[in-house]
């Protein structure tokens, strides 16, 4: 029964037994860990584990600990996580109540909160449900009726556009905060000191959320809504696009799933949480997750001969002619991972910045000096060298998940199409084919002028993504 997103520790002061368990989805972030003594120890973050224990690990998400029997055991056992295939109709009012209902429950709070907006229609949901009940909602009495939003990127990024105009769209408040590609670089080794991470796609889409956080926390804010979570349930992440049949559609969501507490769930706390800022993300609530996740996934298949684009299912739940959310390009609009939308010369100048620090020599003997999870790049050595730095243990680096993935894909989605094994990298753009600006075959980041945040040249454009709508 228990539900909302949780790490805790109980002890029972009579016998001096306890209790540890974490939310379903690993919302929030909890480590356990062994000491020599025979000790057990918890903790949020890593960091405070790495000195007194030998061995140390994350807490399964939907998992209890208990002293008396000893072990995790798994308390949240949804119909989804067999990876059984669903055969539900799709129902779009059902599907549009649920969300609903999701975002009102996360409206429960006495502090100055907001909703981060980047201009995808994740985000945009979320301000656009959370506007509608605001005038209801008990915050609207202390804070006022008008919703804050707040969005981050390098200047002319996609998402700084498309962000403005949702705002002015709902009728927001709406920050805006610049960085540079040199902010974003000077910030690395103090993003990863706090995400606890060398994944590449973590770090590059931490560092613009870590600095946003920052500027929200100055301005009084302590709370914020937003969007993870709704494409690793809708299989919106553009290699989706290739998925082969439902079936094996049905099983990535799944898998996508069951790894968010190592990577958009742990950016989102991490990212937020280093600056006193609290996330909370409605597309993750159980009985949300539970409806969505049962649905047929024929509805959820990316299907261009019935006019069906990513997340299809969840945008047609909202297009609503009498009473409109959205305007219907924002409301269809392509996806954009964050770490792209921010602007796309931020990872091309990530790139750049880890070749002038990493030489050809270095990552030849990567496997020599990294053997488990050995970086592929010079980007993912530089990212790893610096966490080594911070946590030089072997279990500090198990707990990051490694292998091939294209536009955040598990290892077994690359198998989807031939092509991608050729471009193994996080960033939406390596899509090829299906990104409206995806890399050109066989050019590298090096056709970038990051600093002065010139991107290189890339295919198709974003006229085309509107002609596909």
């Amino acid at each position: 029964m228990l539900d909302g997103m949780f790490s805790f520790v109980l002890l029972d002061t009579r016998d001096k037994s306890f209790i540890a368990a974490r939310d379903a989805i690993g919302i929030t972030p909890l480590y356990i860990g062994w000491g020599l003594d025979g000790s057990v120890w918890f903790a949020s973050e890593m960091k405070a584990l790495s000195d007194d224990c030998e061995r140390f690990m994350s807490f399964l998400p939907g998992h209890i600990y208990s002293s008396k029997q000893g072990g995790l055991r798994r308390w949240y056992n949804p119909p989804w996580y067999s990876e059984s295939i669903p055969s539900t109709r799709y129902d779009p009012i059902l599907l549009r109540e649920s969300f609903e209902k999701a975002v009102v429950k996360r409206l429960m709070t006495d502090v100055p909160f907001g909703v981060l907006l980047s201009g995808g229609l994740d985000s945009s949901l979320v301000a656009a449900v959370a506007g509608r009940y605001m005038a209801e909602s008990e915050a609207a009495c202390q804070w006022g009726s008008q919703l804050h939003t707040f969005c981050v990127g390098l200047k002319g990024s996609p998402d700084l556009k498309a962000a403005r105009e949702v705002a002015d769209y709902l009728g927001t408040r709406h920050h805006e905060f610049h960085f540079t590609v040199q902010e974003g670089i000077d910030a690395l080794e103090e993003v990863i000191y706090h995400i606890e991470t060398y994944d590449v796609t973590t770090v590059r889409a931490s560092t613009p959320m870590f600095l946003m956080s920052r500027k929200i926390k100055s301005l009084g804010v302590k709370m914020v809504l937003s969007g993870e979570g709704s494409d690793e349930i809708f299989g919106g992440y553009l290699y989706f696009h290739k998925a082969p049949n439902k079936e094996e559609f049905h099983r990535e969501t799944c898998q996508k799933i069951k790894a968010l507490h190592l990577y958009d769930c742990l950016r989102a706390n991490k990212s937020t949480s280093a600056w006193g800022v609290e996330a909370r993300v409605p597309f993750l609530d159980k009985e949300f997750i539970n409806l969505a996740m049962n649905i047929d996934p024929e509805w959820k298949m990316v299907r261009p001969d019935l006019g069906r684009i990513e997340k299809w299912i969840l945008r047609n739940a909202f297009d609503d002619e009498q009473n409109p959310y959205l305007p219907k390009h924002i409301l269809y609009r392509q996806k954009e991972q964050f770490s792209d939308g921010v602007g796309y010369s931020w990872i091309d100048g990530l790139k750049d910045h880890a070749n002038d620090q990493v030489t050809d020599a270095m990552l030849t003997h990567a496997s020599f000096i990294y053997p488990e999870n050995t970086p592929m790049t010079k980007e993912a050595y530089y990212y790893r060298a610096i966490f080594e730095k911070f946590f030089p243990k072997n279990a500090a680096r198990s707990t990051v998940p490694g292998g091939p993935s294209v536009a955040c894909s598990t290892a077994k989605a690359v198998e989807w199409d031939a092509a991608w094994s050729k471009n193994p990298d996080p960033s939406g753009r390596a899509a090829l084919g299906v990104h409206a600006a995806a890399y050109e075959e066989g050019v590298d980041a090096k056709n970038a002028n990051p600093m002065n945040g010139s991107p290189k040249k890339f295919q198709g454009s974003v006229e085309k993504t509107k002609a596909f709508v």
